[in-house]
């Protein structure tokens, strides 16, 4: 392990921490309703949003890639969405059955994850992961926003972003358990 390596709390990791100290803060201002509560939620959820293309892009350029970092990351951009996702059920922005789509592809890629690490196999994201982040950012952000700014119907424009979102989530859902089960070693049942 390298020095760098051994500094679990450099940019990277400060970052993927910002980002979920940010969580609490989305999820209280989408207690308010309005436009003030719902435009700083927003500019709440890219600001955190942001960290992810961030860190990533810091850790890969200065080598500063540890455990931590790959453990916390993905786990910091599920509790980012699926708190977004999850206050605005209430609310009426989005639909109960596709925020649970999408929370449940969340959470059984990553059950996926963790079984396919301990076989000593590496899920890395591919197009369609990398798609379904930014549109899950970009619609969610139109949604907690909801309030027409300058008019602009940002409602209408989250939804089809949201159904956008939802169709590359599954497409990569489906894409990773497709690469796992190509992997993974047979093993007879006892």
């Amino acid at each position: 392990m390298s020095s760098v390596e051994s500094n679990s709390w450099g940019t990277p990791n400060l970052l993927t921490g910002a980002r979920i100290a940010a969580v609490p803060v989305v999820v209280v201002l989408l207690f308010f309703p309005g436009p003030w509560a719902s435009f700083f939620g927003a500019l709440c959820f890219v600001l955190a949003g942001a960290t992810d293309f961030l860190d990533g892009f810091l850790a890969r350029r200065h080598r500063l890639v540890s455990r931590l970092g790959k453990f916390m990351d993905p786990l910091a951009d599920k509790l980012l969405v699926s708190a977004a996702l999850i206050m605005l059920i209430p609310l009426g922005r989005v639909p109960a059955w596709m925020a649970f789509l999408i929370v449940g592809r969340e959470l059984a890629v990553t059950g996926l994850r963790g079984l396919a690490a301990s076989e000593g196999i590496v899920l890395a994201p591919d197009r369609w992961g990398k798609a379904k982040t930014l549109l899950q950012m970009a619609a969610l952000t139109a949604l907690i926003l909801h309030y027409p700014y300058d008019g602009i119907d940002f409602h209408g424009l989250g939804m089809w972003l949201l159904w956008l979102a939802l169709i590359a989530t599954l497409i990569s859902g489906v894409s990773y358990f497709r690469v796992f089960f190509r992997q993974y070693p047979e093993t007879p049942l006892p």
